[in-house]
């Protein structure tokens, strides 16, 4: 099983590789905007980057983002966000090991839930995070998305 850590300011050039081949949506890009992100990501209290190893890279990656709450008895909110595993790596435990991790911190981070919303339509996609204890139709997930400029 792969082993999972928390990323660290190095890690920036292999994250973005890994965006690169894979199908998500486009990253951040100049390289300097990308940075200045990442130390705003590293820096910020309630969010945590979890990451695997493998092949000289990042072999899997995902984002835990907590919120304290007033309600649910002052338990908060986890949200998980861009998990991502590398084509070549996928099948191999990498993203359930970064996905297990970022349960774990939210837990100990006194969560009462953790969300996450996919807008892929591969059924293998849904299968896997239903094998990582997400349990789909819980909730009703909505977005607003950003008008466009007029």
């Amino acid at each position: 099983m792969p082993h999972p850590r928390r990323a660290r300011e190095a890690d920036l050039e292999a994250l973005l590789a890994l965006f690169a081949v894979a199908e998500v949506s486009a990253f951040a890009i100049p390289p300097e905007r990308a940075a200045a992100l990442w130390a705003e990501i590293l820096a910020a209290p309630h969010m945590a980057v979890f990451v695997t190893e493998a092949g000289g890279g990042i072999g899997a990656t995902c984002t835990l983002i907590t919120a304290p709450n007033l309600l649910r008895a002052g338990q908060g909110h986890g949200f998980l966000e861009n998990v991502v595993t590398h084509p070549a790596h996928r099948g191999r435990g990498h993203g359930r090991a970064v996905v297990r991790a970022a349960l774990a911190e939210a837990w100990a981070r006194g969560c009462f839930q953790v969300l996450l919303q996919s807008g892929r339509k591969d059924p293998a996609v849904h299968r896997f995070y239903e094998g990582c204890g997400f349990v789909p139709g819980l909730r009703t997930a909505y977005a607003a998305r950003r008008p466009a400029p007029a």
